[in-house]
């Protein structure tokens, strides 16, 4: 299993939803927080932020990362240890091989909601404007980069420059106003895109370059690096229909 990129966490919170508003029973779990702080009280909410699934409690939340083997199951559990399991009146919640952190205080505070992709509340300006300042950083490292694009993964990161045709070590300040353009729409687009399929069942069908090896667009044989860019991540890209903007 590869990390959940960020329309993962959202089909996550959608399944988890109607765990809001009932009482946590049972806590149990190997991680070293202090889970039991979490006994007894109300599920306030469920939200997300890019790769950040978010429960929030009366004054506090628990931030769930999964990092790159996390997993989570809802009314069933693995043969694993559970690093949390949350029980409710209607069904539990476990989270395997996961990163906790409690967050106190206001989450506004704590996050940027316009940088999640997948939010509503999504600034497509403000991105912009982050990438112009860093003109020097390869585009395949900026749409890791969860401040700019939060919820954006390896998958999307490849598809998204295979559909405007962009060559991962391309620079930000080499693009074009247009380009750049592309760029921010298809990587709140594509996530979309992601979202449906994956809720479909179908998300992999759909990948164009991803852990594939040859370009459905030229025939070309498709590029692999297995630790592109300053972020090391594995990249699949057409030498042939994504330019070099250097």
């Amino acid at each position: 299993m590869q990390m959940p990129e960020g329309p993962s966490i959202v089909i996550l919170r959608e399944q988890a939803a109607h765990f809001i508003g009932h009482d946590v029973l049972e806590v149990g779990g190997n991680s070293s927080l202090d889970l039991q702080r979490m006994h007894g009280l109300r599920l306030a909410d469920l939200r997300s932020w890019g790769k950040h699934f978010i429960l929030c409690f009366p004054g506090f939340a628990l931030r769930v990362h999964f990092l790159l083997w996390g997993s989570y199951r809802i009314d069933e559990r693995r043969d694993s240890p559970a690093r949390l399991r949350l029980a409710f009146d209607n069904g539990e919640l476990n989270f395997y091989s996961s990163s906790l952190k409690y967050i106190e205080g206001d989450l506004d505070a704590a996050y940027d909601w316009s940088a999640d992709v997948m939010a509503a509340t999504w600034d497509p300006k403000a991105a912009r404007r982050k990438l112009k300042s860093h003109p020097k950083t390869l585009v395949c490292d900026a749409l890791l980069d969860q401040d700019v694009f939060a919820g954006v993964g390896n998958i999307i990161k490849n598809e998204v420059l295979h559909r405007i045709r962009v060559h991962p070590e391309s620079t930000i300040g080499a693009l074009s106003a247009r380009k750049l353009g592309e760029l921010v729409t298809q990587a709140r687009d594509y996530s979309f895109d992601f979202y449906e399929w994956k809720k479909a069942y179908v998300l992999k069908q759909h990948y164009q370059v991803h852990t594939k090896t040859t370009c459905p667009r030229d025939g070309q044989r498709l590029a692999f690096r297995a630790h592109l860019g300053t972020r090391k991540r594995r990249a699949f890209f057409c030498e042939r229909c994504q330019k070099l903007y250097r």
